[in-house]
């Protein structure tokens, strides 16, 4: 016997007080649900409806076992909607981890998109390669990794992709042109994040540099974003950009590259052990680092936000 569906049915005769009337309201015919409550009165061995008028009322057990009845099946519905939300991955503390790079603006907007999800999110700042160690040895449930990575035993979500530009000083005769080619920036030196932060991705970007025409003078090294611009700024070099560090220092200016020879990627991941809400994670992350793409929790916000990255869901 379907109990739980059998005890809507005793609920619903219980609220008409009429047999007839219940079958119309659970779209049924009126013997099947005369023999439901029948076999839920076998079941719990009381009798829950006086049938002896015409019509039918409550027996006094039958109100004291309507009240144990609803709540089950309010703590039914709870279930329902508790397994739905962790099949939604909404549910527990997510570790997460972001790279440094991905900029103060990025991580709030990342972080409203998940409180407008219902993820209950700890950001973690790793470096790509910090992040695949956790992320095998079960330290972190998700993260973002600068692709390309070996993300081998890891599950990938979407991608979000960010062309680079040149970050240079203002004061640079390069300055007074529209847009860059690598080739351009020969003899130039070049700030640039430390190799342990994303190892693949360091080689992948000095490998088009080189092939593209521009070998750097001198690599300077500069983990924190903010301390690539103050180098800039300084006049040490050029660095690679999405485009809106740049907008923070008047003293520095940003150029695009011709070609696209450079595309920053970051792709969600998660282990194959997922949390609940991992898978969820990375999508709502790709979707807040592109801006443009539309958030299905957001209902208030304009669309056409003007940010570099786009989403690609492979």
């Amino acid at each position: 016997m379907d109990l739980l569906r059998h005890l809507r049915i005793v609920v619903a005769v219980a609220d008409e007080l009429h047999f007839g009337r219940a079958a119309r309201r659970l779209t049924m015919a009126q013997p099947p649900v005369s023999q439901a409550v029948r076999r839920v009165e076998k079941e719990l061995g009381v009798e829950l409806f006086d049938r002896s008028r015409r019509q039918i009322r409550l027996t006094p057990g039958g109100a004291v076992v309507l009240d144990e009845i609803r709540q089950l099946l309010a703590r039914e519905d709870r279930l329902r909607a508790l397994a739905r939300r962790a099949g939604e991955g909404a549910l527990g503390v997510l570790r997460a981890g972001v790279p440094p790079a991905a900029g103060a603006g990025a991580l709030a907007e990342l972080m409203d998109a998940c409180a407008r999800a219902g993820l209950e999110v700890d950001l973690l700042e790793l470096t790509t390669d910090e992040q695949i160690r956790l992320l095998l040895s079960g330290g972190l449930d998700a993260g973002l990794l600068q692709l390309p990575a070996d993300t081998a035993g890891l599950r990938t979500g979407p991608v979000a992709e960010a062309p680079l530009g040149v970050v240079l000083p203002r004061t640079s005769p390069l300055a007074r042109l529209a847009s860059l080619s690598l080739a351009d920036l020969a003899g130039n030196d070049l700030v640039l994040f430390p190799r342990s932060h994303a190892a693949d991705w360091y080689d992948d970007l000095l490998a088009v540099c080189r092939t593209e025409g521009f070998v750097p003078g001198r690599i300077r090294h500069a983990a924190d974003p903010e301390f690539q611009l103050a180098l800039v700024t300084a006049g040490r070099g050029v660095a690679f950009d999405a485009g809106p560090v740049a907008r923070k220092e008047p003293r520095v200016t940003w150029r695009p590259l011709t070609g696209r020879p450079l595309v920053r990627r970051l792709a969600g991941v998660w282990p194959e052990s997922a949390h609940p809400a991992a898978r969820t994670f990375t999508g709502v992350a790709a979707r807040a680092l592109a801006g443009g793409a539309p958030d299905p929790y957001d209902r208030g916000r304009s669309e056409g936000t003007d940010r570099p990255w786009a989403v690609v869901f492979e």
